[in-house]
This record gives C-alpha cells, sequence and structure tokens, in this order.
C-alpha cells in the first residue's frame, strides 16, 4: 500500500487523474475554508481586550457575557442550518454551480455587514452579519461535497472531497494563528478585532470567482435534460474524447443511474420527499447521513473550536497570549494530520475503520484529561510561577493526540461519507438534511458550550469521550463500508 495509489473499480486511462478535476474541486473547497476560518478565529477574537473595550464588556456580567458571546457564535450556526435545506432547491433548479455562486455572494454581504458593528452601531450589524454568513455557509457546506463526488473518479473521491476538509483546516489554521498575530504585534484597537472579521472575506471572494472558471456537474446536467452540455463538460473535465471507452461507460453508467431513479423515485422536486416518507432504503440513507454528524459534534470538536481560550483554560494554561499560541499549535497539529488523511488513509483504510478507531483512541485520550482536571484542578490550583505543571504538560499531550485520532476519523469523513451514499435524485435532498443536521448539532455546541464548561467544569470532557465510545457501536452495527464504490450505487440500500 502506497502514498497516492489508486484502487480503481475498472481499467481508467491517466488523463482522467487531471488538473482539472483538482481544479473544480479546490474552488469548491474555499468554502470550507470560510467554514474552517470562521470556526477557528471568532472564539479568540471575542476575548481579544480591544474587542470587550470596544463594545464595553464591563457593562455585563459574567453570566450576561457568556451569553452574548454565546449568540455571537451560535447565530452564524443557525442562519447555516437555515441555508442548508434552502440549499436543496438551490442544488436542484439552480444547478451546483450556480448554488454555490449564490451561496457565496450572500456569505460576502454578511461578512461586510460584520465590519460595519462598533461603539456606536452596537452589536446589530454583528449579528446581522453572522446570520447571512451563515445562511451562505451552510448552503455552500451543502453542494460543494456533491458537485465534487459529482465529476470525481471513483478511485480519488475521497481524495477530492477529502480537499474540502484540507480547506477546513487550512482555514482553521490561518483562523487560529491571525488572533495570536493580531495580540502580539498590534495595539490594542478596533484594527486589532476587525481585521481577524475582514479576513473572511478573502476565501468567499476567491471561490465567487473561481466558480466563473469551472464546469456545472455533468450529472446535473443529465437529469435536467441538458445532454449535449453534460457530455461536452464531461469531456472537458475528464480530458477525454465523446468517444472513448472510459466515457462511454461513465455516461452509460450515468444513464442507468437516472433511469433507476425515474423508475424508483422520480426526477422532480417534490418526488424525493415522497420517498423519504415512503422508501424504507431512502429513510435508512437518511437516519445514517444526519446520525454521523451527531456523532462527529458530540466529538467535543467544535466546543474546542469555538471556546478554544476556555479549554486551555481549563487544563492550566493562563494568559490571553498563551491561550492563542496553544490553540494555533492545535490547527497545526490537525492540518498536518488531515495532508496524511487525504493522500494516504481516506482511500485506502476506507471509511469504517477509520470512524472506529478515531472513536476509541480519542475517547481514551479526553477520559485522560478529565481525569486530570478533576484531580489536579489546574484552575483552581495553578502553578505558582504561572507554568504549566508536569501533569498539565502531560495533559495537553493527549489533548494533541486527541486531534491526531480525531482529525483523520469524525473531522472530514462524515463529509465523505455523505456524498457517497445518497442516489442521484436524493442526493441534493439528503445532503441537505445531512448538512442541516450538522449545523443544528454545531448550534447547540456553540450555544450552550461555555455554560457547560461552568456547571460540568471536567465532567465536560468525560461526557464528550463518552459519547465518543457509543459511536463506535453505531459505526460498527449500521454503518456500510463506501470505498471504491460509484456515488449511486446500492452498497446502503442493501443493507
Amino acid at each position: 500500500m502506497r502514498i497516492l495509489s489508486l484502487q480503481e473499480d475498472r481499467p481508467t486511462p491517466k488523463a482522467v487523474y487531471n488538473l482539472r478535476v483538482y481544479a473544480c474541486a479546490t474552488v469548491a473547497a474555499f468554502c470550507a475554508v470560510m467554514i474552517g476560518y470562521d470556526s477557528s478565529f471568532i472564539g479568540g477574537t471575542l476575548a481579544l481586550t480591544s474587542f470587550k473595550t470596544e463594545f464595553n464588556w464591563k457593562q455585563y456580567s459574567s453570566h450576561e457575557a457568556e451569553i452574548i458571546s454565546e449568540n455571537i457564535v451560535s447565530l452564524y450556526q443557525a442562519g447555516a442550518f437555515f441555508g442548508a435545506l434552502g440549499a436543496y432547491a438551490a442544488g436542484h433548479f439552480l444547478g451546483r454551480k450556480k448554488g454555490l455562486q449564490v451561496f457565496s455572494a450572500i456569505f460576502i454581504l454578511g461578512a461586510g455587514l460584520m465590519l460595519g458593528a462598533n461603539e456606536s452601531r452596537g452589536l446589530g450589524f454583528l449579528y446581522a452579519g453572522r446570520v447571512l454568513a451563515g445562511l451562505g455557509v451552510g448552503g455552500a457546506s451543502n453542494l460543494t461535497p456533491i458537485y465534487i463526488s459529482e465529476l470525481a473518479p471513483p478511485a480519488i473521491r475521497g481524495r477530492l472531497v477529502g480537499l474540502y476538509e484540507m480547506g477546513w483546516q487550512l482555514g482553521g489554521v490561518v483562523g487560529f494563528w491571525i488572533n495570536y498575530g493580531v495580540s502580539t504585534t498590534m495595539k490594542s484597537s478596533r484594527s486589532q478585532w476587525i481585521i481577524p472579521f475582514a479576513v473572511q472575506l478573502i476565501p468567499a471572494g476567491l471561490m465567487f470567482i473561481g466558480l466563473f472558471f469551472i464546469k456545472e456537474s455533468p450529472r446535473w446536467l443529465m437529469a435536467k435534460n441538458q445532454r449535449p452540455k453534460a457530455l461536452k463538460n464531461l469531456c472537458w473535465i475528464r480530458m477525454l474524447p465523446e468517444d472513448d471507452i472510459y466515457m462511454l461507460e461513465e455516461v452509460s453508467a450515468i444513464d442507468a443511474a437516472l433511469e433507476q431513479q425515474h423508475a424508483t423515485v422520480g426526477l422532480g422536486f417534490w418526488q424525493p420527499f415522497v420517498a423519504l416518507w415512503n422508501d424504507r432504503k431512502v429513510s435508512y440513507r437518511f437516519s445514517l447521513g444526519c446520525s454521523l454528524f451527531f456523532w462527529q459534534n458530540t466529538s467535543g470538536i467544535n466546543a474546542i473550536n469555538y471556546y478554544s481560550p476556555t479549554v486551555f483554560e481549563s487544563i492550566g494554561v493562563t494568559g490571553t497570549n498563551a491561550s492563542l499560541l496553544t490553540t494555533g499549535v492545535f490547527g497545526l497539529v490537525k492540518a498536518a494530520v488531515t495532508i496524511i488523511w487525504i493522500l494516504f488513509l481516506i482511500d485506502n483504510l476506507g471509511r469504517r475503520s477509520l470512524l472506529m478507531y478515531g472513536a476509541f483512541f480519542g475517547g481514551l485520550c479526553l477520559y485522560y484529561i478529565g481525569a486530570y482536571i478533576k484531580i489536579a484542578d489546574p484552575t483552581h490550583h495553578p502553578t505558582t510561577n504561572g507554568s504549566l505543571s508536569s501533569g498539565g504538560i502531560s495533559a495537553m499531550a493527549f489533548f494533541y493526540l486527541w486531534a491526531v485520532f480525531y482529525t483523520p476519523s469524525w473531522n472530514g469523513t462524515p463529509w465523505v461519507y455523505n456524498s457517497e451514499i445518497f442516489p442521484q435524485n436524493v442526493r441534493t435532498l439528503g445532503q441537505a438534511f445531512a448538512a442541516a443536521s450538522n449545523w443544528l448539532f454545531n448550534f447547540l455546541i456553540a450555544r450552550f458550550t461555555a455554560q457547560m464548561f461552568t456547571a460540568m467544569g471536567y465532567g465536560v470532557y468525560l461526557f464528550f469521550a463518552s459519547l465518543m465510545m457509543c459511536s463506535i457501536i453505531f459505526v460498527f452495527f449500521l454503518l456500510p463500508e463506501t470505498k471504491g464504490t460509484q456515488a449511486c450505487d446500492e452498497t446502503v440500500a442493501r443493507r
């Protein structure tokens, strides 16, 4: 088994693995850069003294400040929930490419509104911008994996959808480190906290512009009876002539999948809803997709992303700059492991094994951290010199080890899996429900994490660790393997 080795479902011309297919996936994956950046920068930016001074944080009690912070963070997820649901209509009527353009434009509008917040206007612009940015990113997070999976050859589908996860981690690294950068190199001022908000516009702008230069999904065009354009786009993406045997086989497979869906579900807007209600196989796929994101969010990842200063303070890290530095290292660890996941793990080890191993070893790490905090109580018994104790260093090591196990398993694999399990005619609706469920669970975590740490302390880590262990049972008994299968086959339906 070699890095970059391919496991093909049939003999595939080398021309198929060309830069065009990677370019299309990369442009779409800028959506993930937007998500990753937001999930990592927001907690650190809200902790900056300049932000608190701008909005007169001292007027609030500690409980009121917690609620306001949770509202700022969670309104983004609330908007994303509705954006993910709305993406079904956009993907069905507008297509994958135009749908992504619409949602990236909405995100840009929201990010621009956030820049209008200041002391005199209050937090209203920030709240409104967070909702709009959430709407945009929620819709894009739905359509991006669909678009990539529909144009990807099976042998590299996991790798290409993995670019979505790589974009997420790239955005995360920038988001984690930008707060450390502005806090150590700039004086406390409006510019210090506004720069992290402004950087959101960069990946959104690149995505919006890049979408003008890539092609619409051939599968979607075929479903809309735009066969000539579909064949033209497929030839461009594959860099093969229309009469090549590989092209003939792929077109035949798309036709067969559409015929099957026409006979069983139908090709209209409402038919997938009827199938979801009446067809047990379709309902089963939907339940799997939504359940995966429940288990992903209850691993604790978004509690750590959104409230990283609080998390590291509970382990014993003191000082804003030290906390931001520690958070930045966390982002680098995740990014490095994600590269390994894309190049080697996802298309070789499969989905089930990654999820189970990651949950088991990640859960053990969180159990250790929770036990350390229970015994040492570093928040109330800090070291005399303000540095981490030997036990605290060990806890930090286990925290980074948790990132090593979590990142190649539950971080990106659920998105890959959801891009594979839905048939063509219910794929957009299936992804809409799955992505919406992700944002719903994400919202709940973002809305209540700060209060959980206040009420539960070390118990938060034990809670998430126990849920990671429970996810192993779910994967082992209910989740079929999809590695190397066609995106529209019946692997899941036969379970």
